[in-house]
């Protein structure tokens, strides 16, 4: 596991804005007026935020016309996913090599 990139990705989303701004994309893709509907900053402000989110592939972007649509890249949510999994979960690929019987 590359704990590395794990963690970057987690301060990213650990960011109360981003975070709701994935959970707006969980529902599908969204131009960047709707997702500024939701919340009581500039469009400067969201524009920082999707810009850090596509930074690190976490949101793909389509630029069709004078308006930019975004969606989650399920490719980097699927690292967080089983990257939290794996060292929250009770499994047999525990990072214990001693104790293997206890993981």
């Amino acid at each position: 596991m590359d704990y590395q990139k794990l963690a970057n990705l987690l301060k990213v989303v650990a960011e109360p804005n981003r975070l709701k701004i994935l959970n707006l994309l969980s529902c599908g893709e969204m131009c960047a007026c709707d997702i500024l509907d939701h919340f009581d900053f500039t469009q400067p402000t969201l524009s920082h935020h999707m810009k850090v989110l596509e930074n690190y592939g976490l949101i793909l972007v389509q630029k069709r016309g004078k308006w930019h649509y975004y969606s989650l890249n399920p490719e980097k949510s699927t690292v967080i996913i089983n990257g939290l999994t794996e060292i929250l979960s009770d499994s047999k690929q525990c990072i214990c090599k001693d104790a293997e019987e206890d993981c």
